[in-house]
């Protein structure tokens, strides 16, 4: 056993350790085989020598990022302790967005994410698809507001289908944000934080940020602008033929949605396939999926994701045999 000792100076103990020591809770957490101890401004650790190593490089980048963001969240303690030899300077600049409010570094958290930023730039329509929980609509929302920033675009318009199929939101009370707030509140959350409250008020009110329902972008041109379709699965093949050729000049374009959760009635086909099948050999479109192992989410949200991806396999599976016995070629009488 190794014992090491980390003192903390001229740090407000709260603010690094978190309520009750949360943070330092969730280090050992990640680190079972080790003991993690905090009293007063130090910090104890038993273990054996490699891991004390890798507790030692989280701590010390967690000591960097509350140096100059002055301060941690559970969200930070997760991304470094998921980081293994890689140097805070190079992980902080490497595949930075951009920086958000109060601390807030907002970058790719995986393989896919960095393909999805990496189509962006290369695209001026990427679809990126997958399950809930991938951070394709909040990696989607943190290159808008980049753009923006970066003076890119003029403006940014994020969209999704209101309700499921139908968007009839007449039955809703409330005028037509209070309607539409329960549906776009994903990004509101991401938007709250990459710009600061008052700003992002000042966008809303002078139309810099436009968040509206899919079905008044009819008759647009979308010019100057990045454009986001969230939630695409429930879009009709009609709907984001609409949308898809709204597209202006200096535009660019990000289609999220997620096969696996289509809304719309049994009969009716996603617009999203329509548009992936249609659109499958056009130069300049790109396509990222990510997976069950791209979610940022609870630990067992990934879990339930590849237990369904498994089950959605095996369905697929007898559906083929099924197909394959009924067939002539398959040997039915």
């Amino acid at each position: 056993m190794v014992e090491k000792v980390i003192t903390l100076e001229n740090i407000p103990l709260l603010d690094f350790l978190g309520s009750e020591n949360e943070n330092i809770r969730q280090i050992a957490a990640a680190f079972p085989e080790s003991k993690i101890v905090s009293r007063g401004n130090e910090i104890r650790i038993q273990g054996r020598a490699p891991e004390i190593l890798r507790i030692n490089d989280v701590l010390n980048m967690l000591l960097q990022h509350f140096e100059r963001f002055g301060r941690i969240t559970a969200e930070n303690v997760k991304e470094y302790i998921s980081l293994e030899g890689v140097p805070f300077e190079e992980n902080i600049k490497n595949d930075v967005i951009l920086y958000g409010n109060k601390g807030v570094v907002v970058k790719p958290k995986s393989e896919n994410q960095r393909k999805l930023v990496e189509s962006a730039s290369k695209n001026d329509l990427v679809f990126a698809l997958g399950p809930a929980g991938t951070g394709k609509t909040y990696i989607a929302v943190a290159l808008a507001v980049r753009a923006l920033k970066n003076r890119e675009v003029k403006r940014i318009i994020i969209t999704r289908p209101a309700v499921e199929a139908g968007e009839n939101l007449g039955f809703l009370p409330g005028d037509l944000q209070e309607k539409l707030d329960p549906y776009l509140r994903p990004i509101y959350d991401a938007l709250s934080d990459m710009v600061p409250s008052e700003k992002l008020k000042f966008y809303q009110e002078t139309r810099v940020i436009e968040i509206a329902p899919l079905a008044y972008m009819r008759g647009r041109t979308l010019h100057d602008a990045f454009v986001l379709l969230d939630e695409a699965q429930n879009t009709t093949n009609e709907q984001i033929k609409m949308f898809l050729t709204r597209m202006g000049p200096n535009s660019k374009v990000i289609i999220t949605g997620d096969q696996t959760q289509v809304d719309l009635p049994t009969k009716q086909k996603s617009g999203l396939r329509e548009a992936l099948a249609v659109l499958k050999d056009i130069k300049g479109i790109g396509v990222v999926t990510l997976s069950g192992k791209d979610v940022i989410r609870h630990r067992l949200v990934k879990s339930i994701i590849e237990a369904y991806e498994k089950d959605d396999a095996k369905k697929e599976q007898k559906r083929d045999e099924y197909i394959s016995r009924k067939s002539p070629d398959g040997g039915a009488a």
